[in-house]
């Protein structure tokens, strides 16, 4: 027997309604977040950036392939991993689908490492994706846009695995790496513009900001369930290809 208050069909009807109002406020207050996203100003990119792609070196400007606006996620893949990280391999299941979609809207998106690009080819390979997906293993963006750190910024930190959340223990040992090797990689989103030849840097964001990737996460928030983590946030989450 259920331990869930269960009511009747009007009473539920009345907490629904209820609950719908502040759905509708959130919706409200999530599209004004929206406007003032599109309202920060932006920064120019001076800095040349040069990524190894599958079709050879680009630059920054030369990712926007053909389009003005460019999403990248720094993808957690990082010089001593063995495999991507499987929390943003779960992201990316979803993207897919979604390009066509957002190229007929004028944005490219495309994934970011620092691993090298051969090493990505082959897990993207494995995973089935079709999303682009660069190295920026002999370049500075990973780390000038938060997506990587450097030891030495990793050891300023001072962290002991006791202080630190168990899915970085389990991610690390997921992706073939130490703890200190998996901290140096970070989920970030960064999103550019091309107007008349110049970049601009238009919004960031990162931990918990890049959740509007996870599709799945809405869909869980709606159900009996929710996300049913608690203390093990995203301890539940598996490659595709490895759950049982």
């Amino acid at each position: 027997m259920t331990g869930h208050k269960v009511v009747s069909r009007p009473e539920w009807q009345a907490a629904r309604d209820e609950l719908l109002r502040r759905e509708k406020e959130h919706t409200q207050r999530a599209d004004e977040l929206a406007r003032q996203r599109r309202a920060l100003p932006w920064v120019a990119i001076s800095k040349e950036y040069r990524f190894d792609t599958d079709d050879g070196i680009r630059t920054l400007g030369g990712l926007f392939d053909g389009r003005s606006q460019l999403l990248i996620y720094h993808f957690m893949f990082g010089p001593s991993y063995a495999a991507g990280c499987p929390v943003n391999s779960s992201m990316v299941d979803g993207l897919d689908g979604l390009l066509p979609h957002l190229h007929a809207r004028d944005l490219t998106l495309l994934l970011v490492s620092q691993a090298p690009l051969a090493e990505l080819q082959g897990y993207k390979q494995r995973m089935g994706w079709n999303v682009p997906w660069v190295s920026a293993a002999n370049t500075d963006f990973n780390v000038d846009f938060g997506g990587s750190y450097t030891p030495s910024q990793v050891r300023s930190w001072e962290l002991s695995e006791g202080e630190l959340p168990p899915i970085v223990a389990v991610n690390a040992a997921a992706t073939g790496t130490d703890v200190a090797g998996y901290l140096s990689q970070s989920p970030a989103v960064s999103v550019f513009t091309l107007q008349d030849g110049a970049v601009y840097q238009t919004y960031a964001s990162a931990g918990r900001g890049v959740e509007f990737l996870m599709g799945y996460y809405p869909i869980l928030d709606r159900v009996p369930n929710g996300r049913d983590e608690g203390d093990a946030f995203q301890t539940w989450i598996r490659r595709h290809d490895e759950y049982v």
